[in-house]
This record gives structure tokens, C-alpha cells and sequence, in this order.
């Protein structure tokens, strides 16, 4: 059951949330009974997500535009949460980005920096400061959801700043869950394998495997990732989910095809 803002609430972030999973994601924390606040890059998109999840789920969703790679506009995020609510209990790093399919050397220094950016930095950037604020609340703690992706294990073709930036949200995420430990912030991560969006409609027409064949790949409803990240945030902060992966059953990750 969806509760509106209040001292009862529990308040998320949930950084890339106006669109794809991240919405599919806030839609579910909203049906569950968090506040959210949603950030991305384009406030008129935040602004149209807020107003549809709202009338959707009769919860409380607050837009506020940030640029999760720029420190200051991270900074600017999490003291705006604080001033408006004084706490902040989930924190979704979903944000991110790629670039198009090209061999590795072809590969520019900006496309490299620009997926770095999105992916690393900015989630570094927004457990920096939830663990800042985390650790001063009353109550004290918090949790910590990594987006990371199958591709950290098992990368496609030329994807190596995609690949190498998921690859390093593992670390990430288990650093955080060990840096926190004493001070009640759980810390997660869930691997994504092929949830319907707009990112993921090229699947339907067929995307290059390891071998060199063109194949389509099954994709799975986006709900079923706000689902999941529902259960990881409903645990108690003395259990934690460090890694889960959730997949379409029959995409071509197991075994050889």
C-alpha cells in the first residue's frame, strides 16, 4: 500500500528514475510505501515521470534533476533530500549509460570517459554521500542497491566500457557493504539480464553474440526488476542480499547458447 509523505515513510533515491528500469523501479518502491525521489539529467522527464507514477500509485515522488558524474550536482542532490526530509533509507544507483557497439580501439577517450561517468563515478559519487548522511541519521543505517549487470561476468561483444564499469560496481558494491557493516548500511547489488525497455528493443531484431552470429534475445517485463529490488529493500538491515540476478530465463547466458 502506497503512503504519502510523512514521518512514516521510508525515503529512496533513485538516480536514472524518470526512465526505463529506473521508473519500473520507483513505481515498485511507491507501490511498497517509500517516498521517492527521483533524479536524472532532464528535469521536463522527471517532472512527466513524477506526475504519471504519482496518479499511478497515490504515493508522494519528487522530481530533482542532478548529474550523478558531477560532484557538486551529487552534493546538491543529497542536501536537498536532507533538508526536505532529514533522512534517506535506500539508495538505487540505476544511472547509466553506453555507447554503440565499435571494436575497442575505435573507441574515443570521451566515449570511454562518458560511460565511466554514468556508470562508476556517479555511482561512487551518491554512496559517498548517502553513507555520509546514513551514518549521521536517527536512526542510524540505511541500504544500498547497486544496478550492475551480467555483462560484469559475462560482456558482450566490444562493450568494454560498459563491461569494465559493471565489473567494477561489483567491487564497489562489496566495499560498500564492508565499509558500512558497522554502521548499519546494507549494501547490495542486482544483475539485470535483459529487461524490456528502450534500451533493450534492439534484442527483438537480432544483437551480435560472441560467435559472430546475430541473434534475438527473450526480454522480461521491467516490473519484474522493481519486484526484486522491492525484496532486497524489505529485508530488515540486519540481512542483506549481496547479489542477485534476475534474467530472462531463456537468453543465451548459461552453457554454450
Amino acid at each position: 500500500m502506497a503512503t504519502t509523505e510523512g514521518a512514516e515513510a521510508k525515503i529512496a533515491l533513485v538516480t536514472g528514475g524518470g526512465t526505463g528500469v529506473g521508473r519500473a523501479i520507483s513505481a515498485a518502491l511507491l507501490g511498497a510505501g517509500f517516498t521517492v525521489v527521483i533524479s536524472g539529467r532532464r528535469i521536463a522527464v522527471l517532472e512527466d515521470a513524477a506526475a504519471a507514477l504519482g496518479a499511478e500509485t497515490a504515493g508522494t515522488v519528487v522530481p530533482i534533476a542532478a548529474d550523478v558524474g558531477d560532484p557538486d550536482a551529487v552534493v546538491a542532490l543529497f542536501a536537498a533530500i536532507e533538508a526536505r526530509f532529514g533522512r534517506l533509507d535506500l539508495l538505487v544507483n540505476n544511472a547509466g549509460s553506453n555507447v554503440p557497439a565499435i571494436p575497442m580501439e575505435e573507441l574515443s577517450f570521451a566515449q570511454w570517459s562518458s560511460v565511466v561517468s554514468a556508470n562508476l563515478t556517479g555511482a561512487f559519487l551518491c554512496t559517498q554521500q548517502a553513507m555520509r548522511l546514513m551514518k549521521a541519521q536517527r536512526p542510524r543505517g540505511g541500504r544500498i542497491i547497486n544496478n550492475g549487470s551480467i555483462s560484469a561476468s559475462t560482456p558482450r561483444p566490444h562493450s568494454a566500457p560498459y563491461t569494465a564499469t559493471k565489473h567494477a560496481i561489483t567491487g564497489l558494491t562489496k566495499s560498500t557493504a564492508l565499509d558500512g557493516r558497522a554502521f548499519d548500511i546494507a549494501c547490495g547489488q542486482i544483475d539485470i539480464g535483459n529487461a524490456a525497455t528502450e534500451m533493450t528493443e534492439k534484442m527483438a531484431k537480432g544483437v551480435l553474440q560472441a560467435d559472430g552470429r546475430i541473434a534475438t534475445e527473450p526480454t522480461i517485463p521491467a516490473r519484474h526488476i522493481g519486484d526484486a529490488v522491492v525484496y532486497m529493500a524489505s529485508l530488515p538491515l540486519e540481512a542483506n542480499v549481496l547479489t542477485m540476478t534476475v534474467m530472462a530465463t531463456a537468453m543465451p547466458l548459461v552453457g554454450r547458447g
